[in-house]
């Protein structure tokens, strides 16, 4: 089974009459729902390593993309508290897909990140009217894209290794740098127009399925006026502006804990159906669910989770609540503090789900290493991304918290 066009259609008539949820438990079952479906075929499409464009719309089907989006034009108004749990929720069917929605999430708020009233309001109202999904050519390690003055438009022109969402996305967003300054400038911008050519390169070990691929930015005009947050070309800064890091990074805390759960969900059920007991030990049983070394083995693991669930949501609150307070409210001090916090949650998931994917081996037997069981996905998944920027770094910020009281210098991964 894949998600095809008309398994999209079928998917889409699955919520036509229902009424969207009405508070944050509901639009969480939601993305469950979601989930069940992307979990039933995900290793065969991680497999055939197409553009997510079935997937996408089932997300948008689903009112997933617009969870953010004001009420006012369709959205469901929700927090960024909510949103990190439905990313998770979601991962756990498919890792990619919790990705794709989690980047979606970040760059459809990047206008209240740095944007006037005026551009945010234009930008919400475009999205979420239309159910459009972000992608954004903003990897921050590739050289920046170059931006030249053409009377009152901006002119980009470069190439980025990576643009997570690419071809399946409506919105991408752009960053660069104008020409003979170092100032970065942000830029909204249709993703289907002549100067935007995606490679379709993304063929990486894991996370296959987020069209994070390449792409050539060649001379995208932009009028001035769209620039993010400039009043007659002055960029207007606030410490709210540099929440960007901060909120992503705890986007991808939350879909690696939703891999590790689909992880050990997966492999749970696979131990209660099909793992055998091991018949020389001397303490023979007659199931694998009750051989002591397997109960303690989900034991320990789930209880990592747990643990690194409840950081996770405690943080998640604790940055909701700065992102949807007054802009000028924030200061350096608490936008450190919550980075920390973010920083110790995202080492932890990322140690410990690497421990529940790969363990879960040893629970569920030599016979769960066949292709045709795809047990491997979740490893991939993680592994892949977890290397997204070094957590040594990430620690040492906690540790220079602890034994210093030094918050992080806000850069492009602190």
């Amino acid at each position: 089974m894949t998600i095809t066009d008309s398994a999209t259609t079928s998917l889409a008539d699955r919520w036509r009459d229902a009424a969207p949820p009405h508070d944050s438990a509901g639009w969480i079952a939601r993305a469950r729902e979601v989930a069940d479906i992307l979990a039933v075929d995900a290793v065969e499409r991680d497999r055939a390593n197409q553009a997510p464009y079935g997937e996408v719309e089932l997300l948008k089907a689903s009112g997933l993309v617009t969870l953010l989006g004001p009420r006012e034009h369709g959205g469901a108004g929700e927090t960024w508290d909510t949103a990190y749990k439905v990313i998770r929720a979601v991962a756990r069917g498919d890792g990619s897909i919790g990705q794709v929605l989690g980047y979606h999430y970040l760059w459809a708020w990047a206008a209240r990140l740095v944007a006037t009233d005026a551009q945010v309001a234009a930008v919400e109202e475009l999205y979420t009217s239309n159910a459009f999904l972000f992608g954004g050519a903003v990897n921050p390690r590739d050289s920046d894209l170059v931006i030249r003055e053409d009377g009152d438009d901006l002119i980009f022109s470069g190439r980025k290794s990576f643009s997570t969402g690419g071809r399946v996305s409506d919105l991408t967003v752009l960053e660069g740098v104008l020409e003979g300054t170092e100032t970065h400038i942000f830029a909204i911008v249709p993703t289907a127009q002549e100067g935007i050519v995606f490679a379709g390169d993304w063929d990486n070990l894991g996370q296959r399925l987020t069209e994070s691929g390449s792409v050539e930015i060649r001379d995208v005009r932009v009028p001035w006026s769209d620039a993010a947050g400039f009043v007659d070309k002055q960029f207007q800064s606030l410490v709210y502006n540099t929440l960007n890091v901060p909120a992503i990074q705890l986007v991808f805390a939350n879909f690696y804990l939703g891999i590790a759960e689909g992880a050990l969900e997966t492999a749970s059920a696979y131990t209660r159906e099909r793992t055998r007991p091991w018949p020389y030990g001397g303490d023979d049983k007659q199931r694998a669910t009750e051989e002591w070394y397997v109960l303690e083995g989900y034991g320990t693991l789930q209880s990592k989770l747990w643990a690194d669930e409840a950081l996770l949501d405690a943080v998640g609150a604790e940055i909701s609540a700065v992102l949807h307070a007054p802009r000028e409210e924030l200061t350096e001090r608490r936008r450190g503090e919550i980075a920390v916090r973010i920083a110790a949650g995202k080492l932890r998931i990322v140690d410990d789900g690497l421990e529940v994917a790969s363990k879960i081996y040893e629970l569920t037997g030599a016979r769960a290493t066949s292709n045709a069981v795809g047990l491997d996905i979740f490893w991939r998944n993680l592994r892949t991304h977890s290397l997204h920027d070094p957590i040594a770094y990430k620690k040492r910020e906690v540790g220079e918290y602890v034994l210093l009281s030094q918050v992080p210098v806000p850069t492009w991964y602190t």
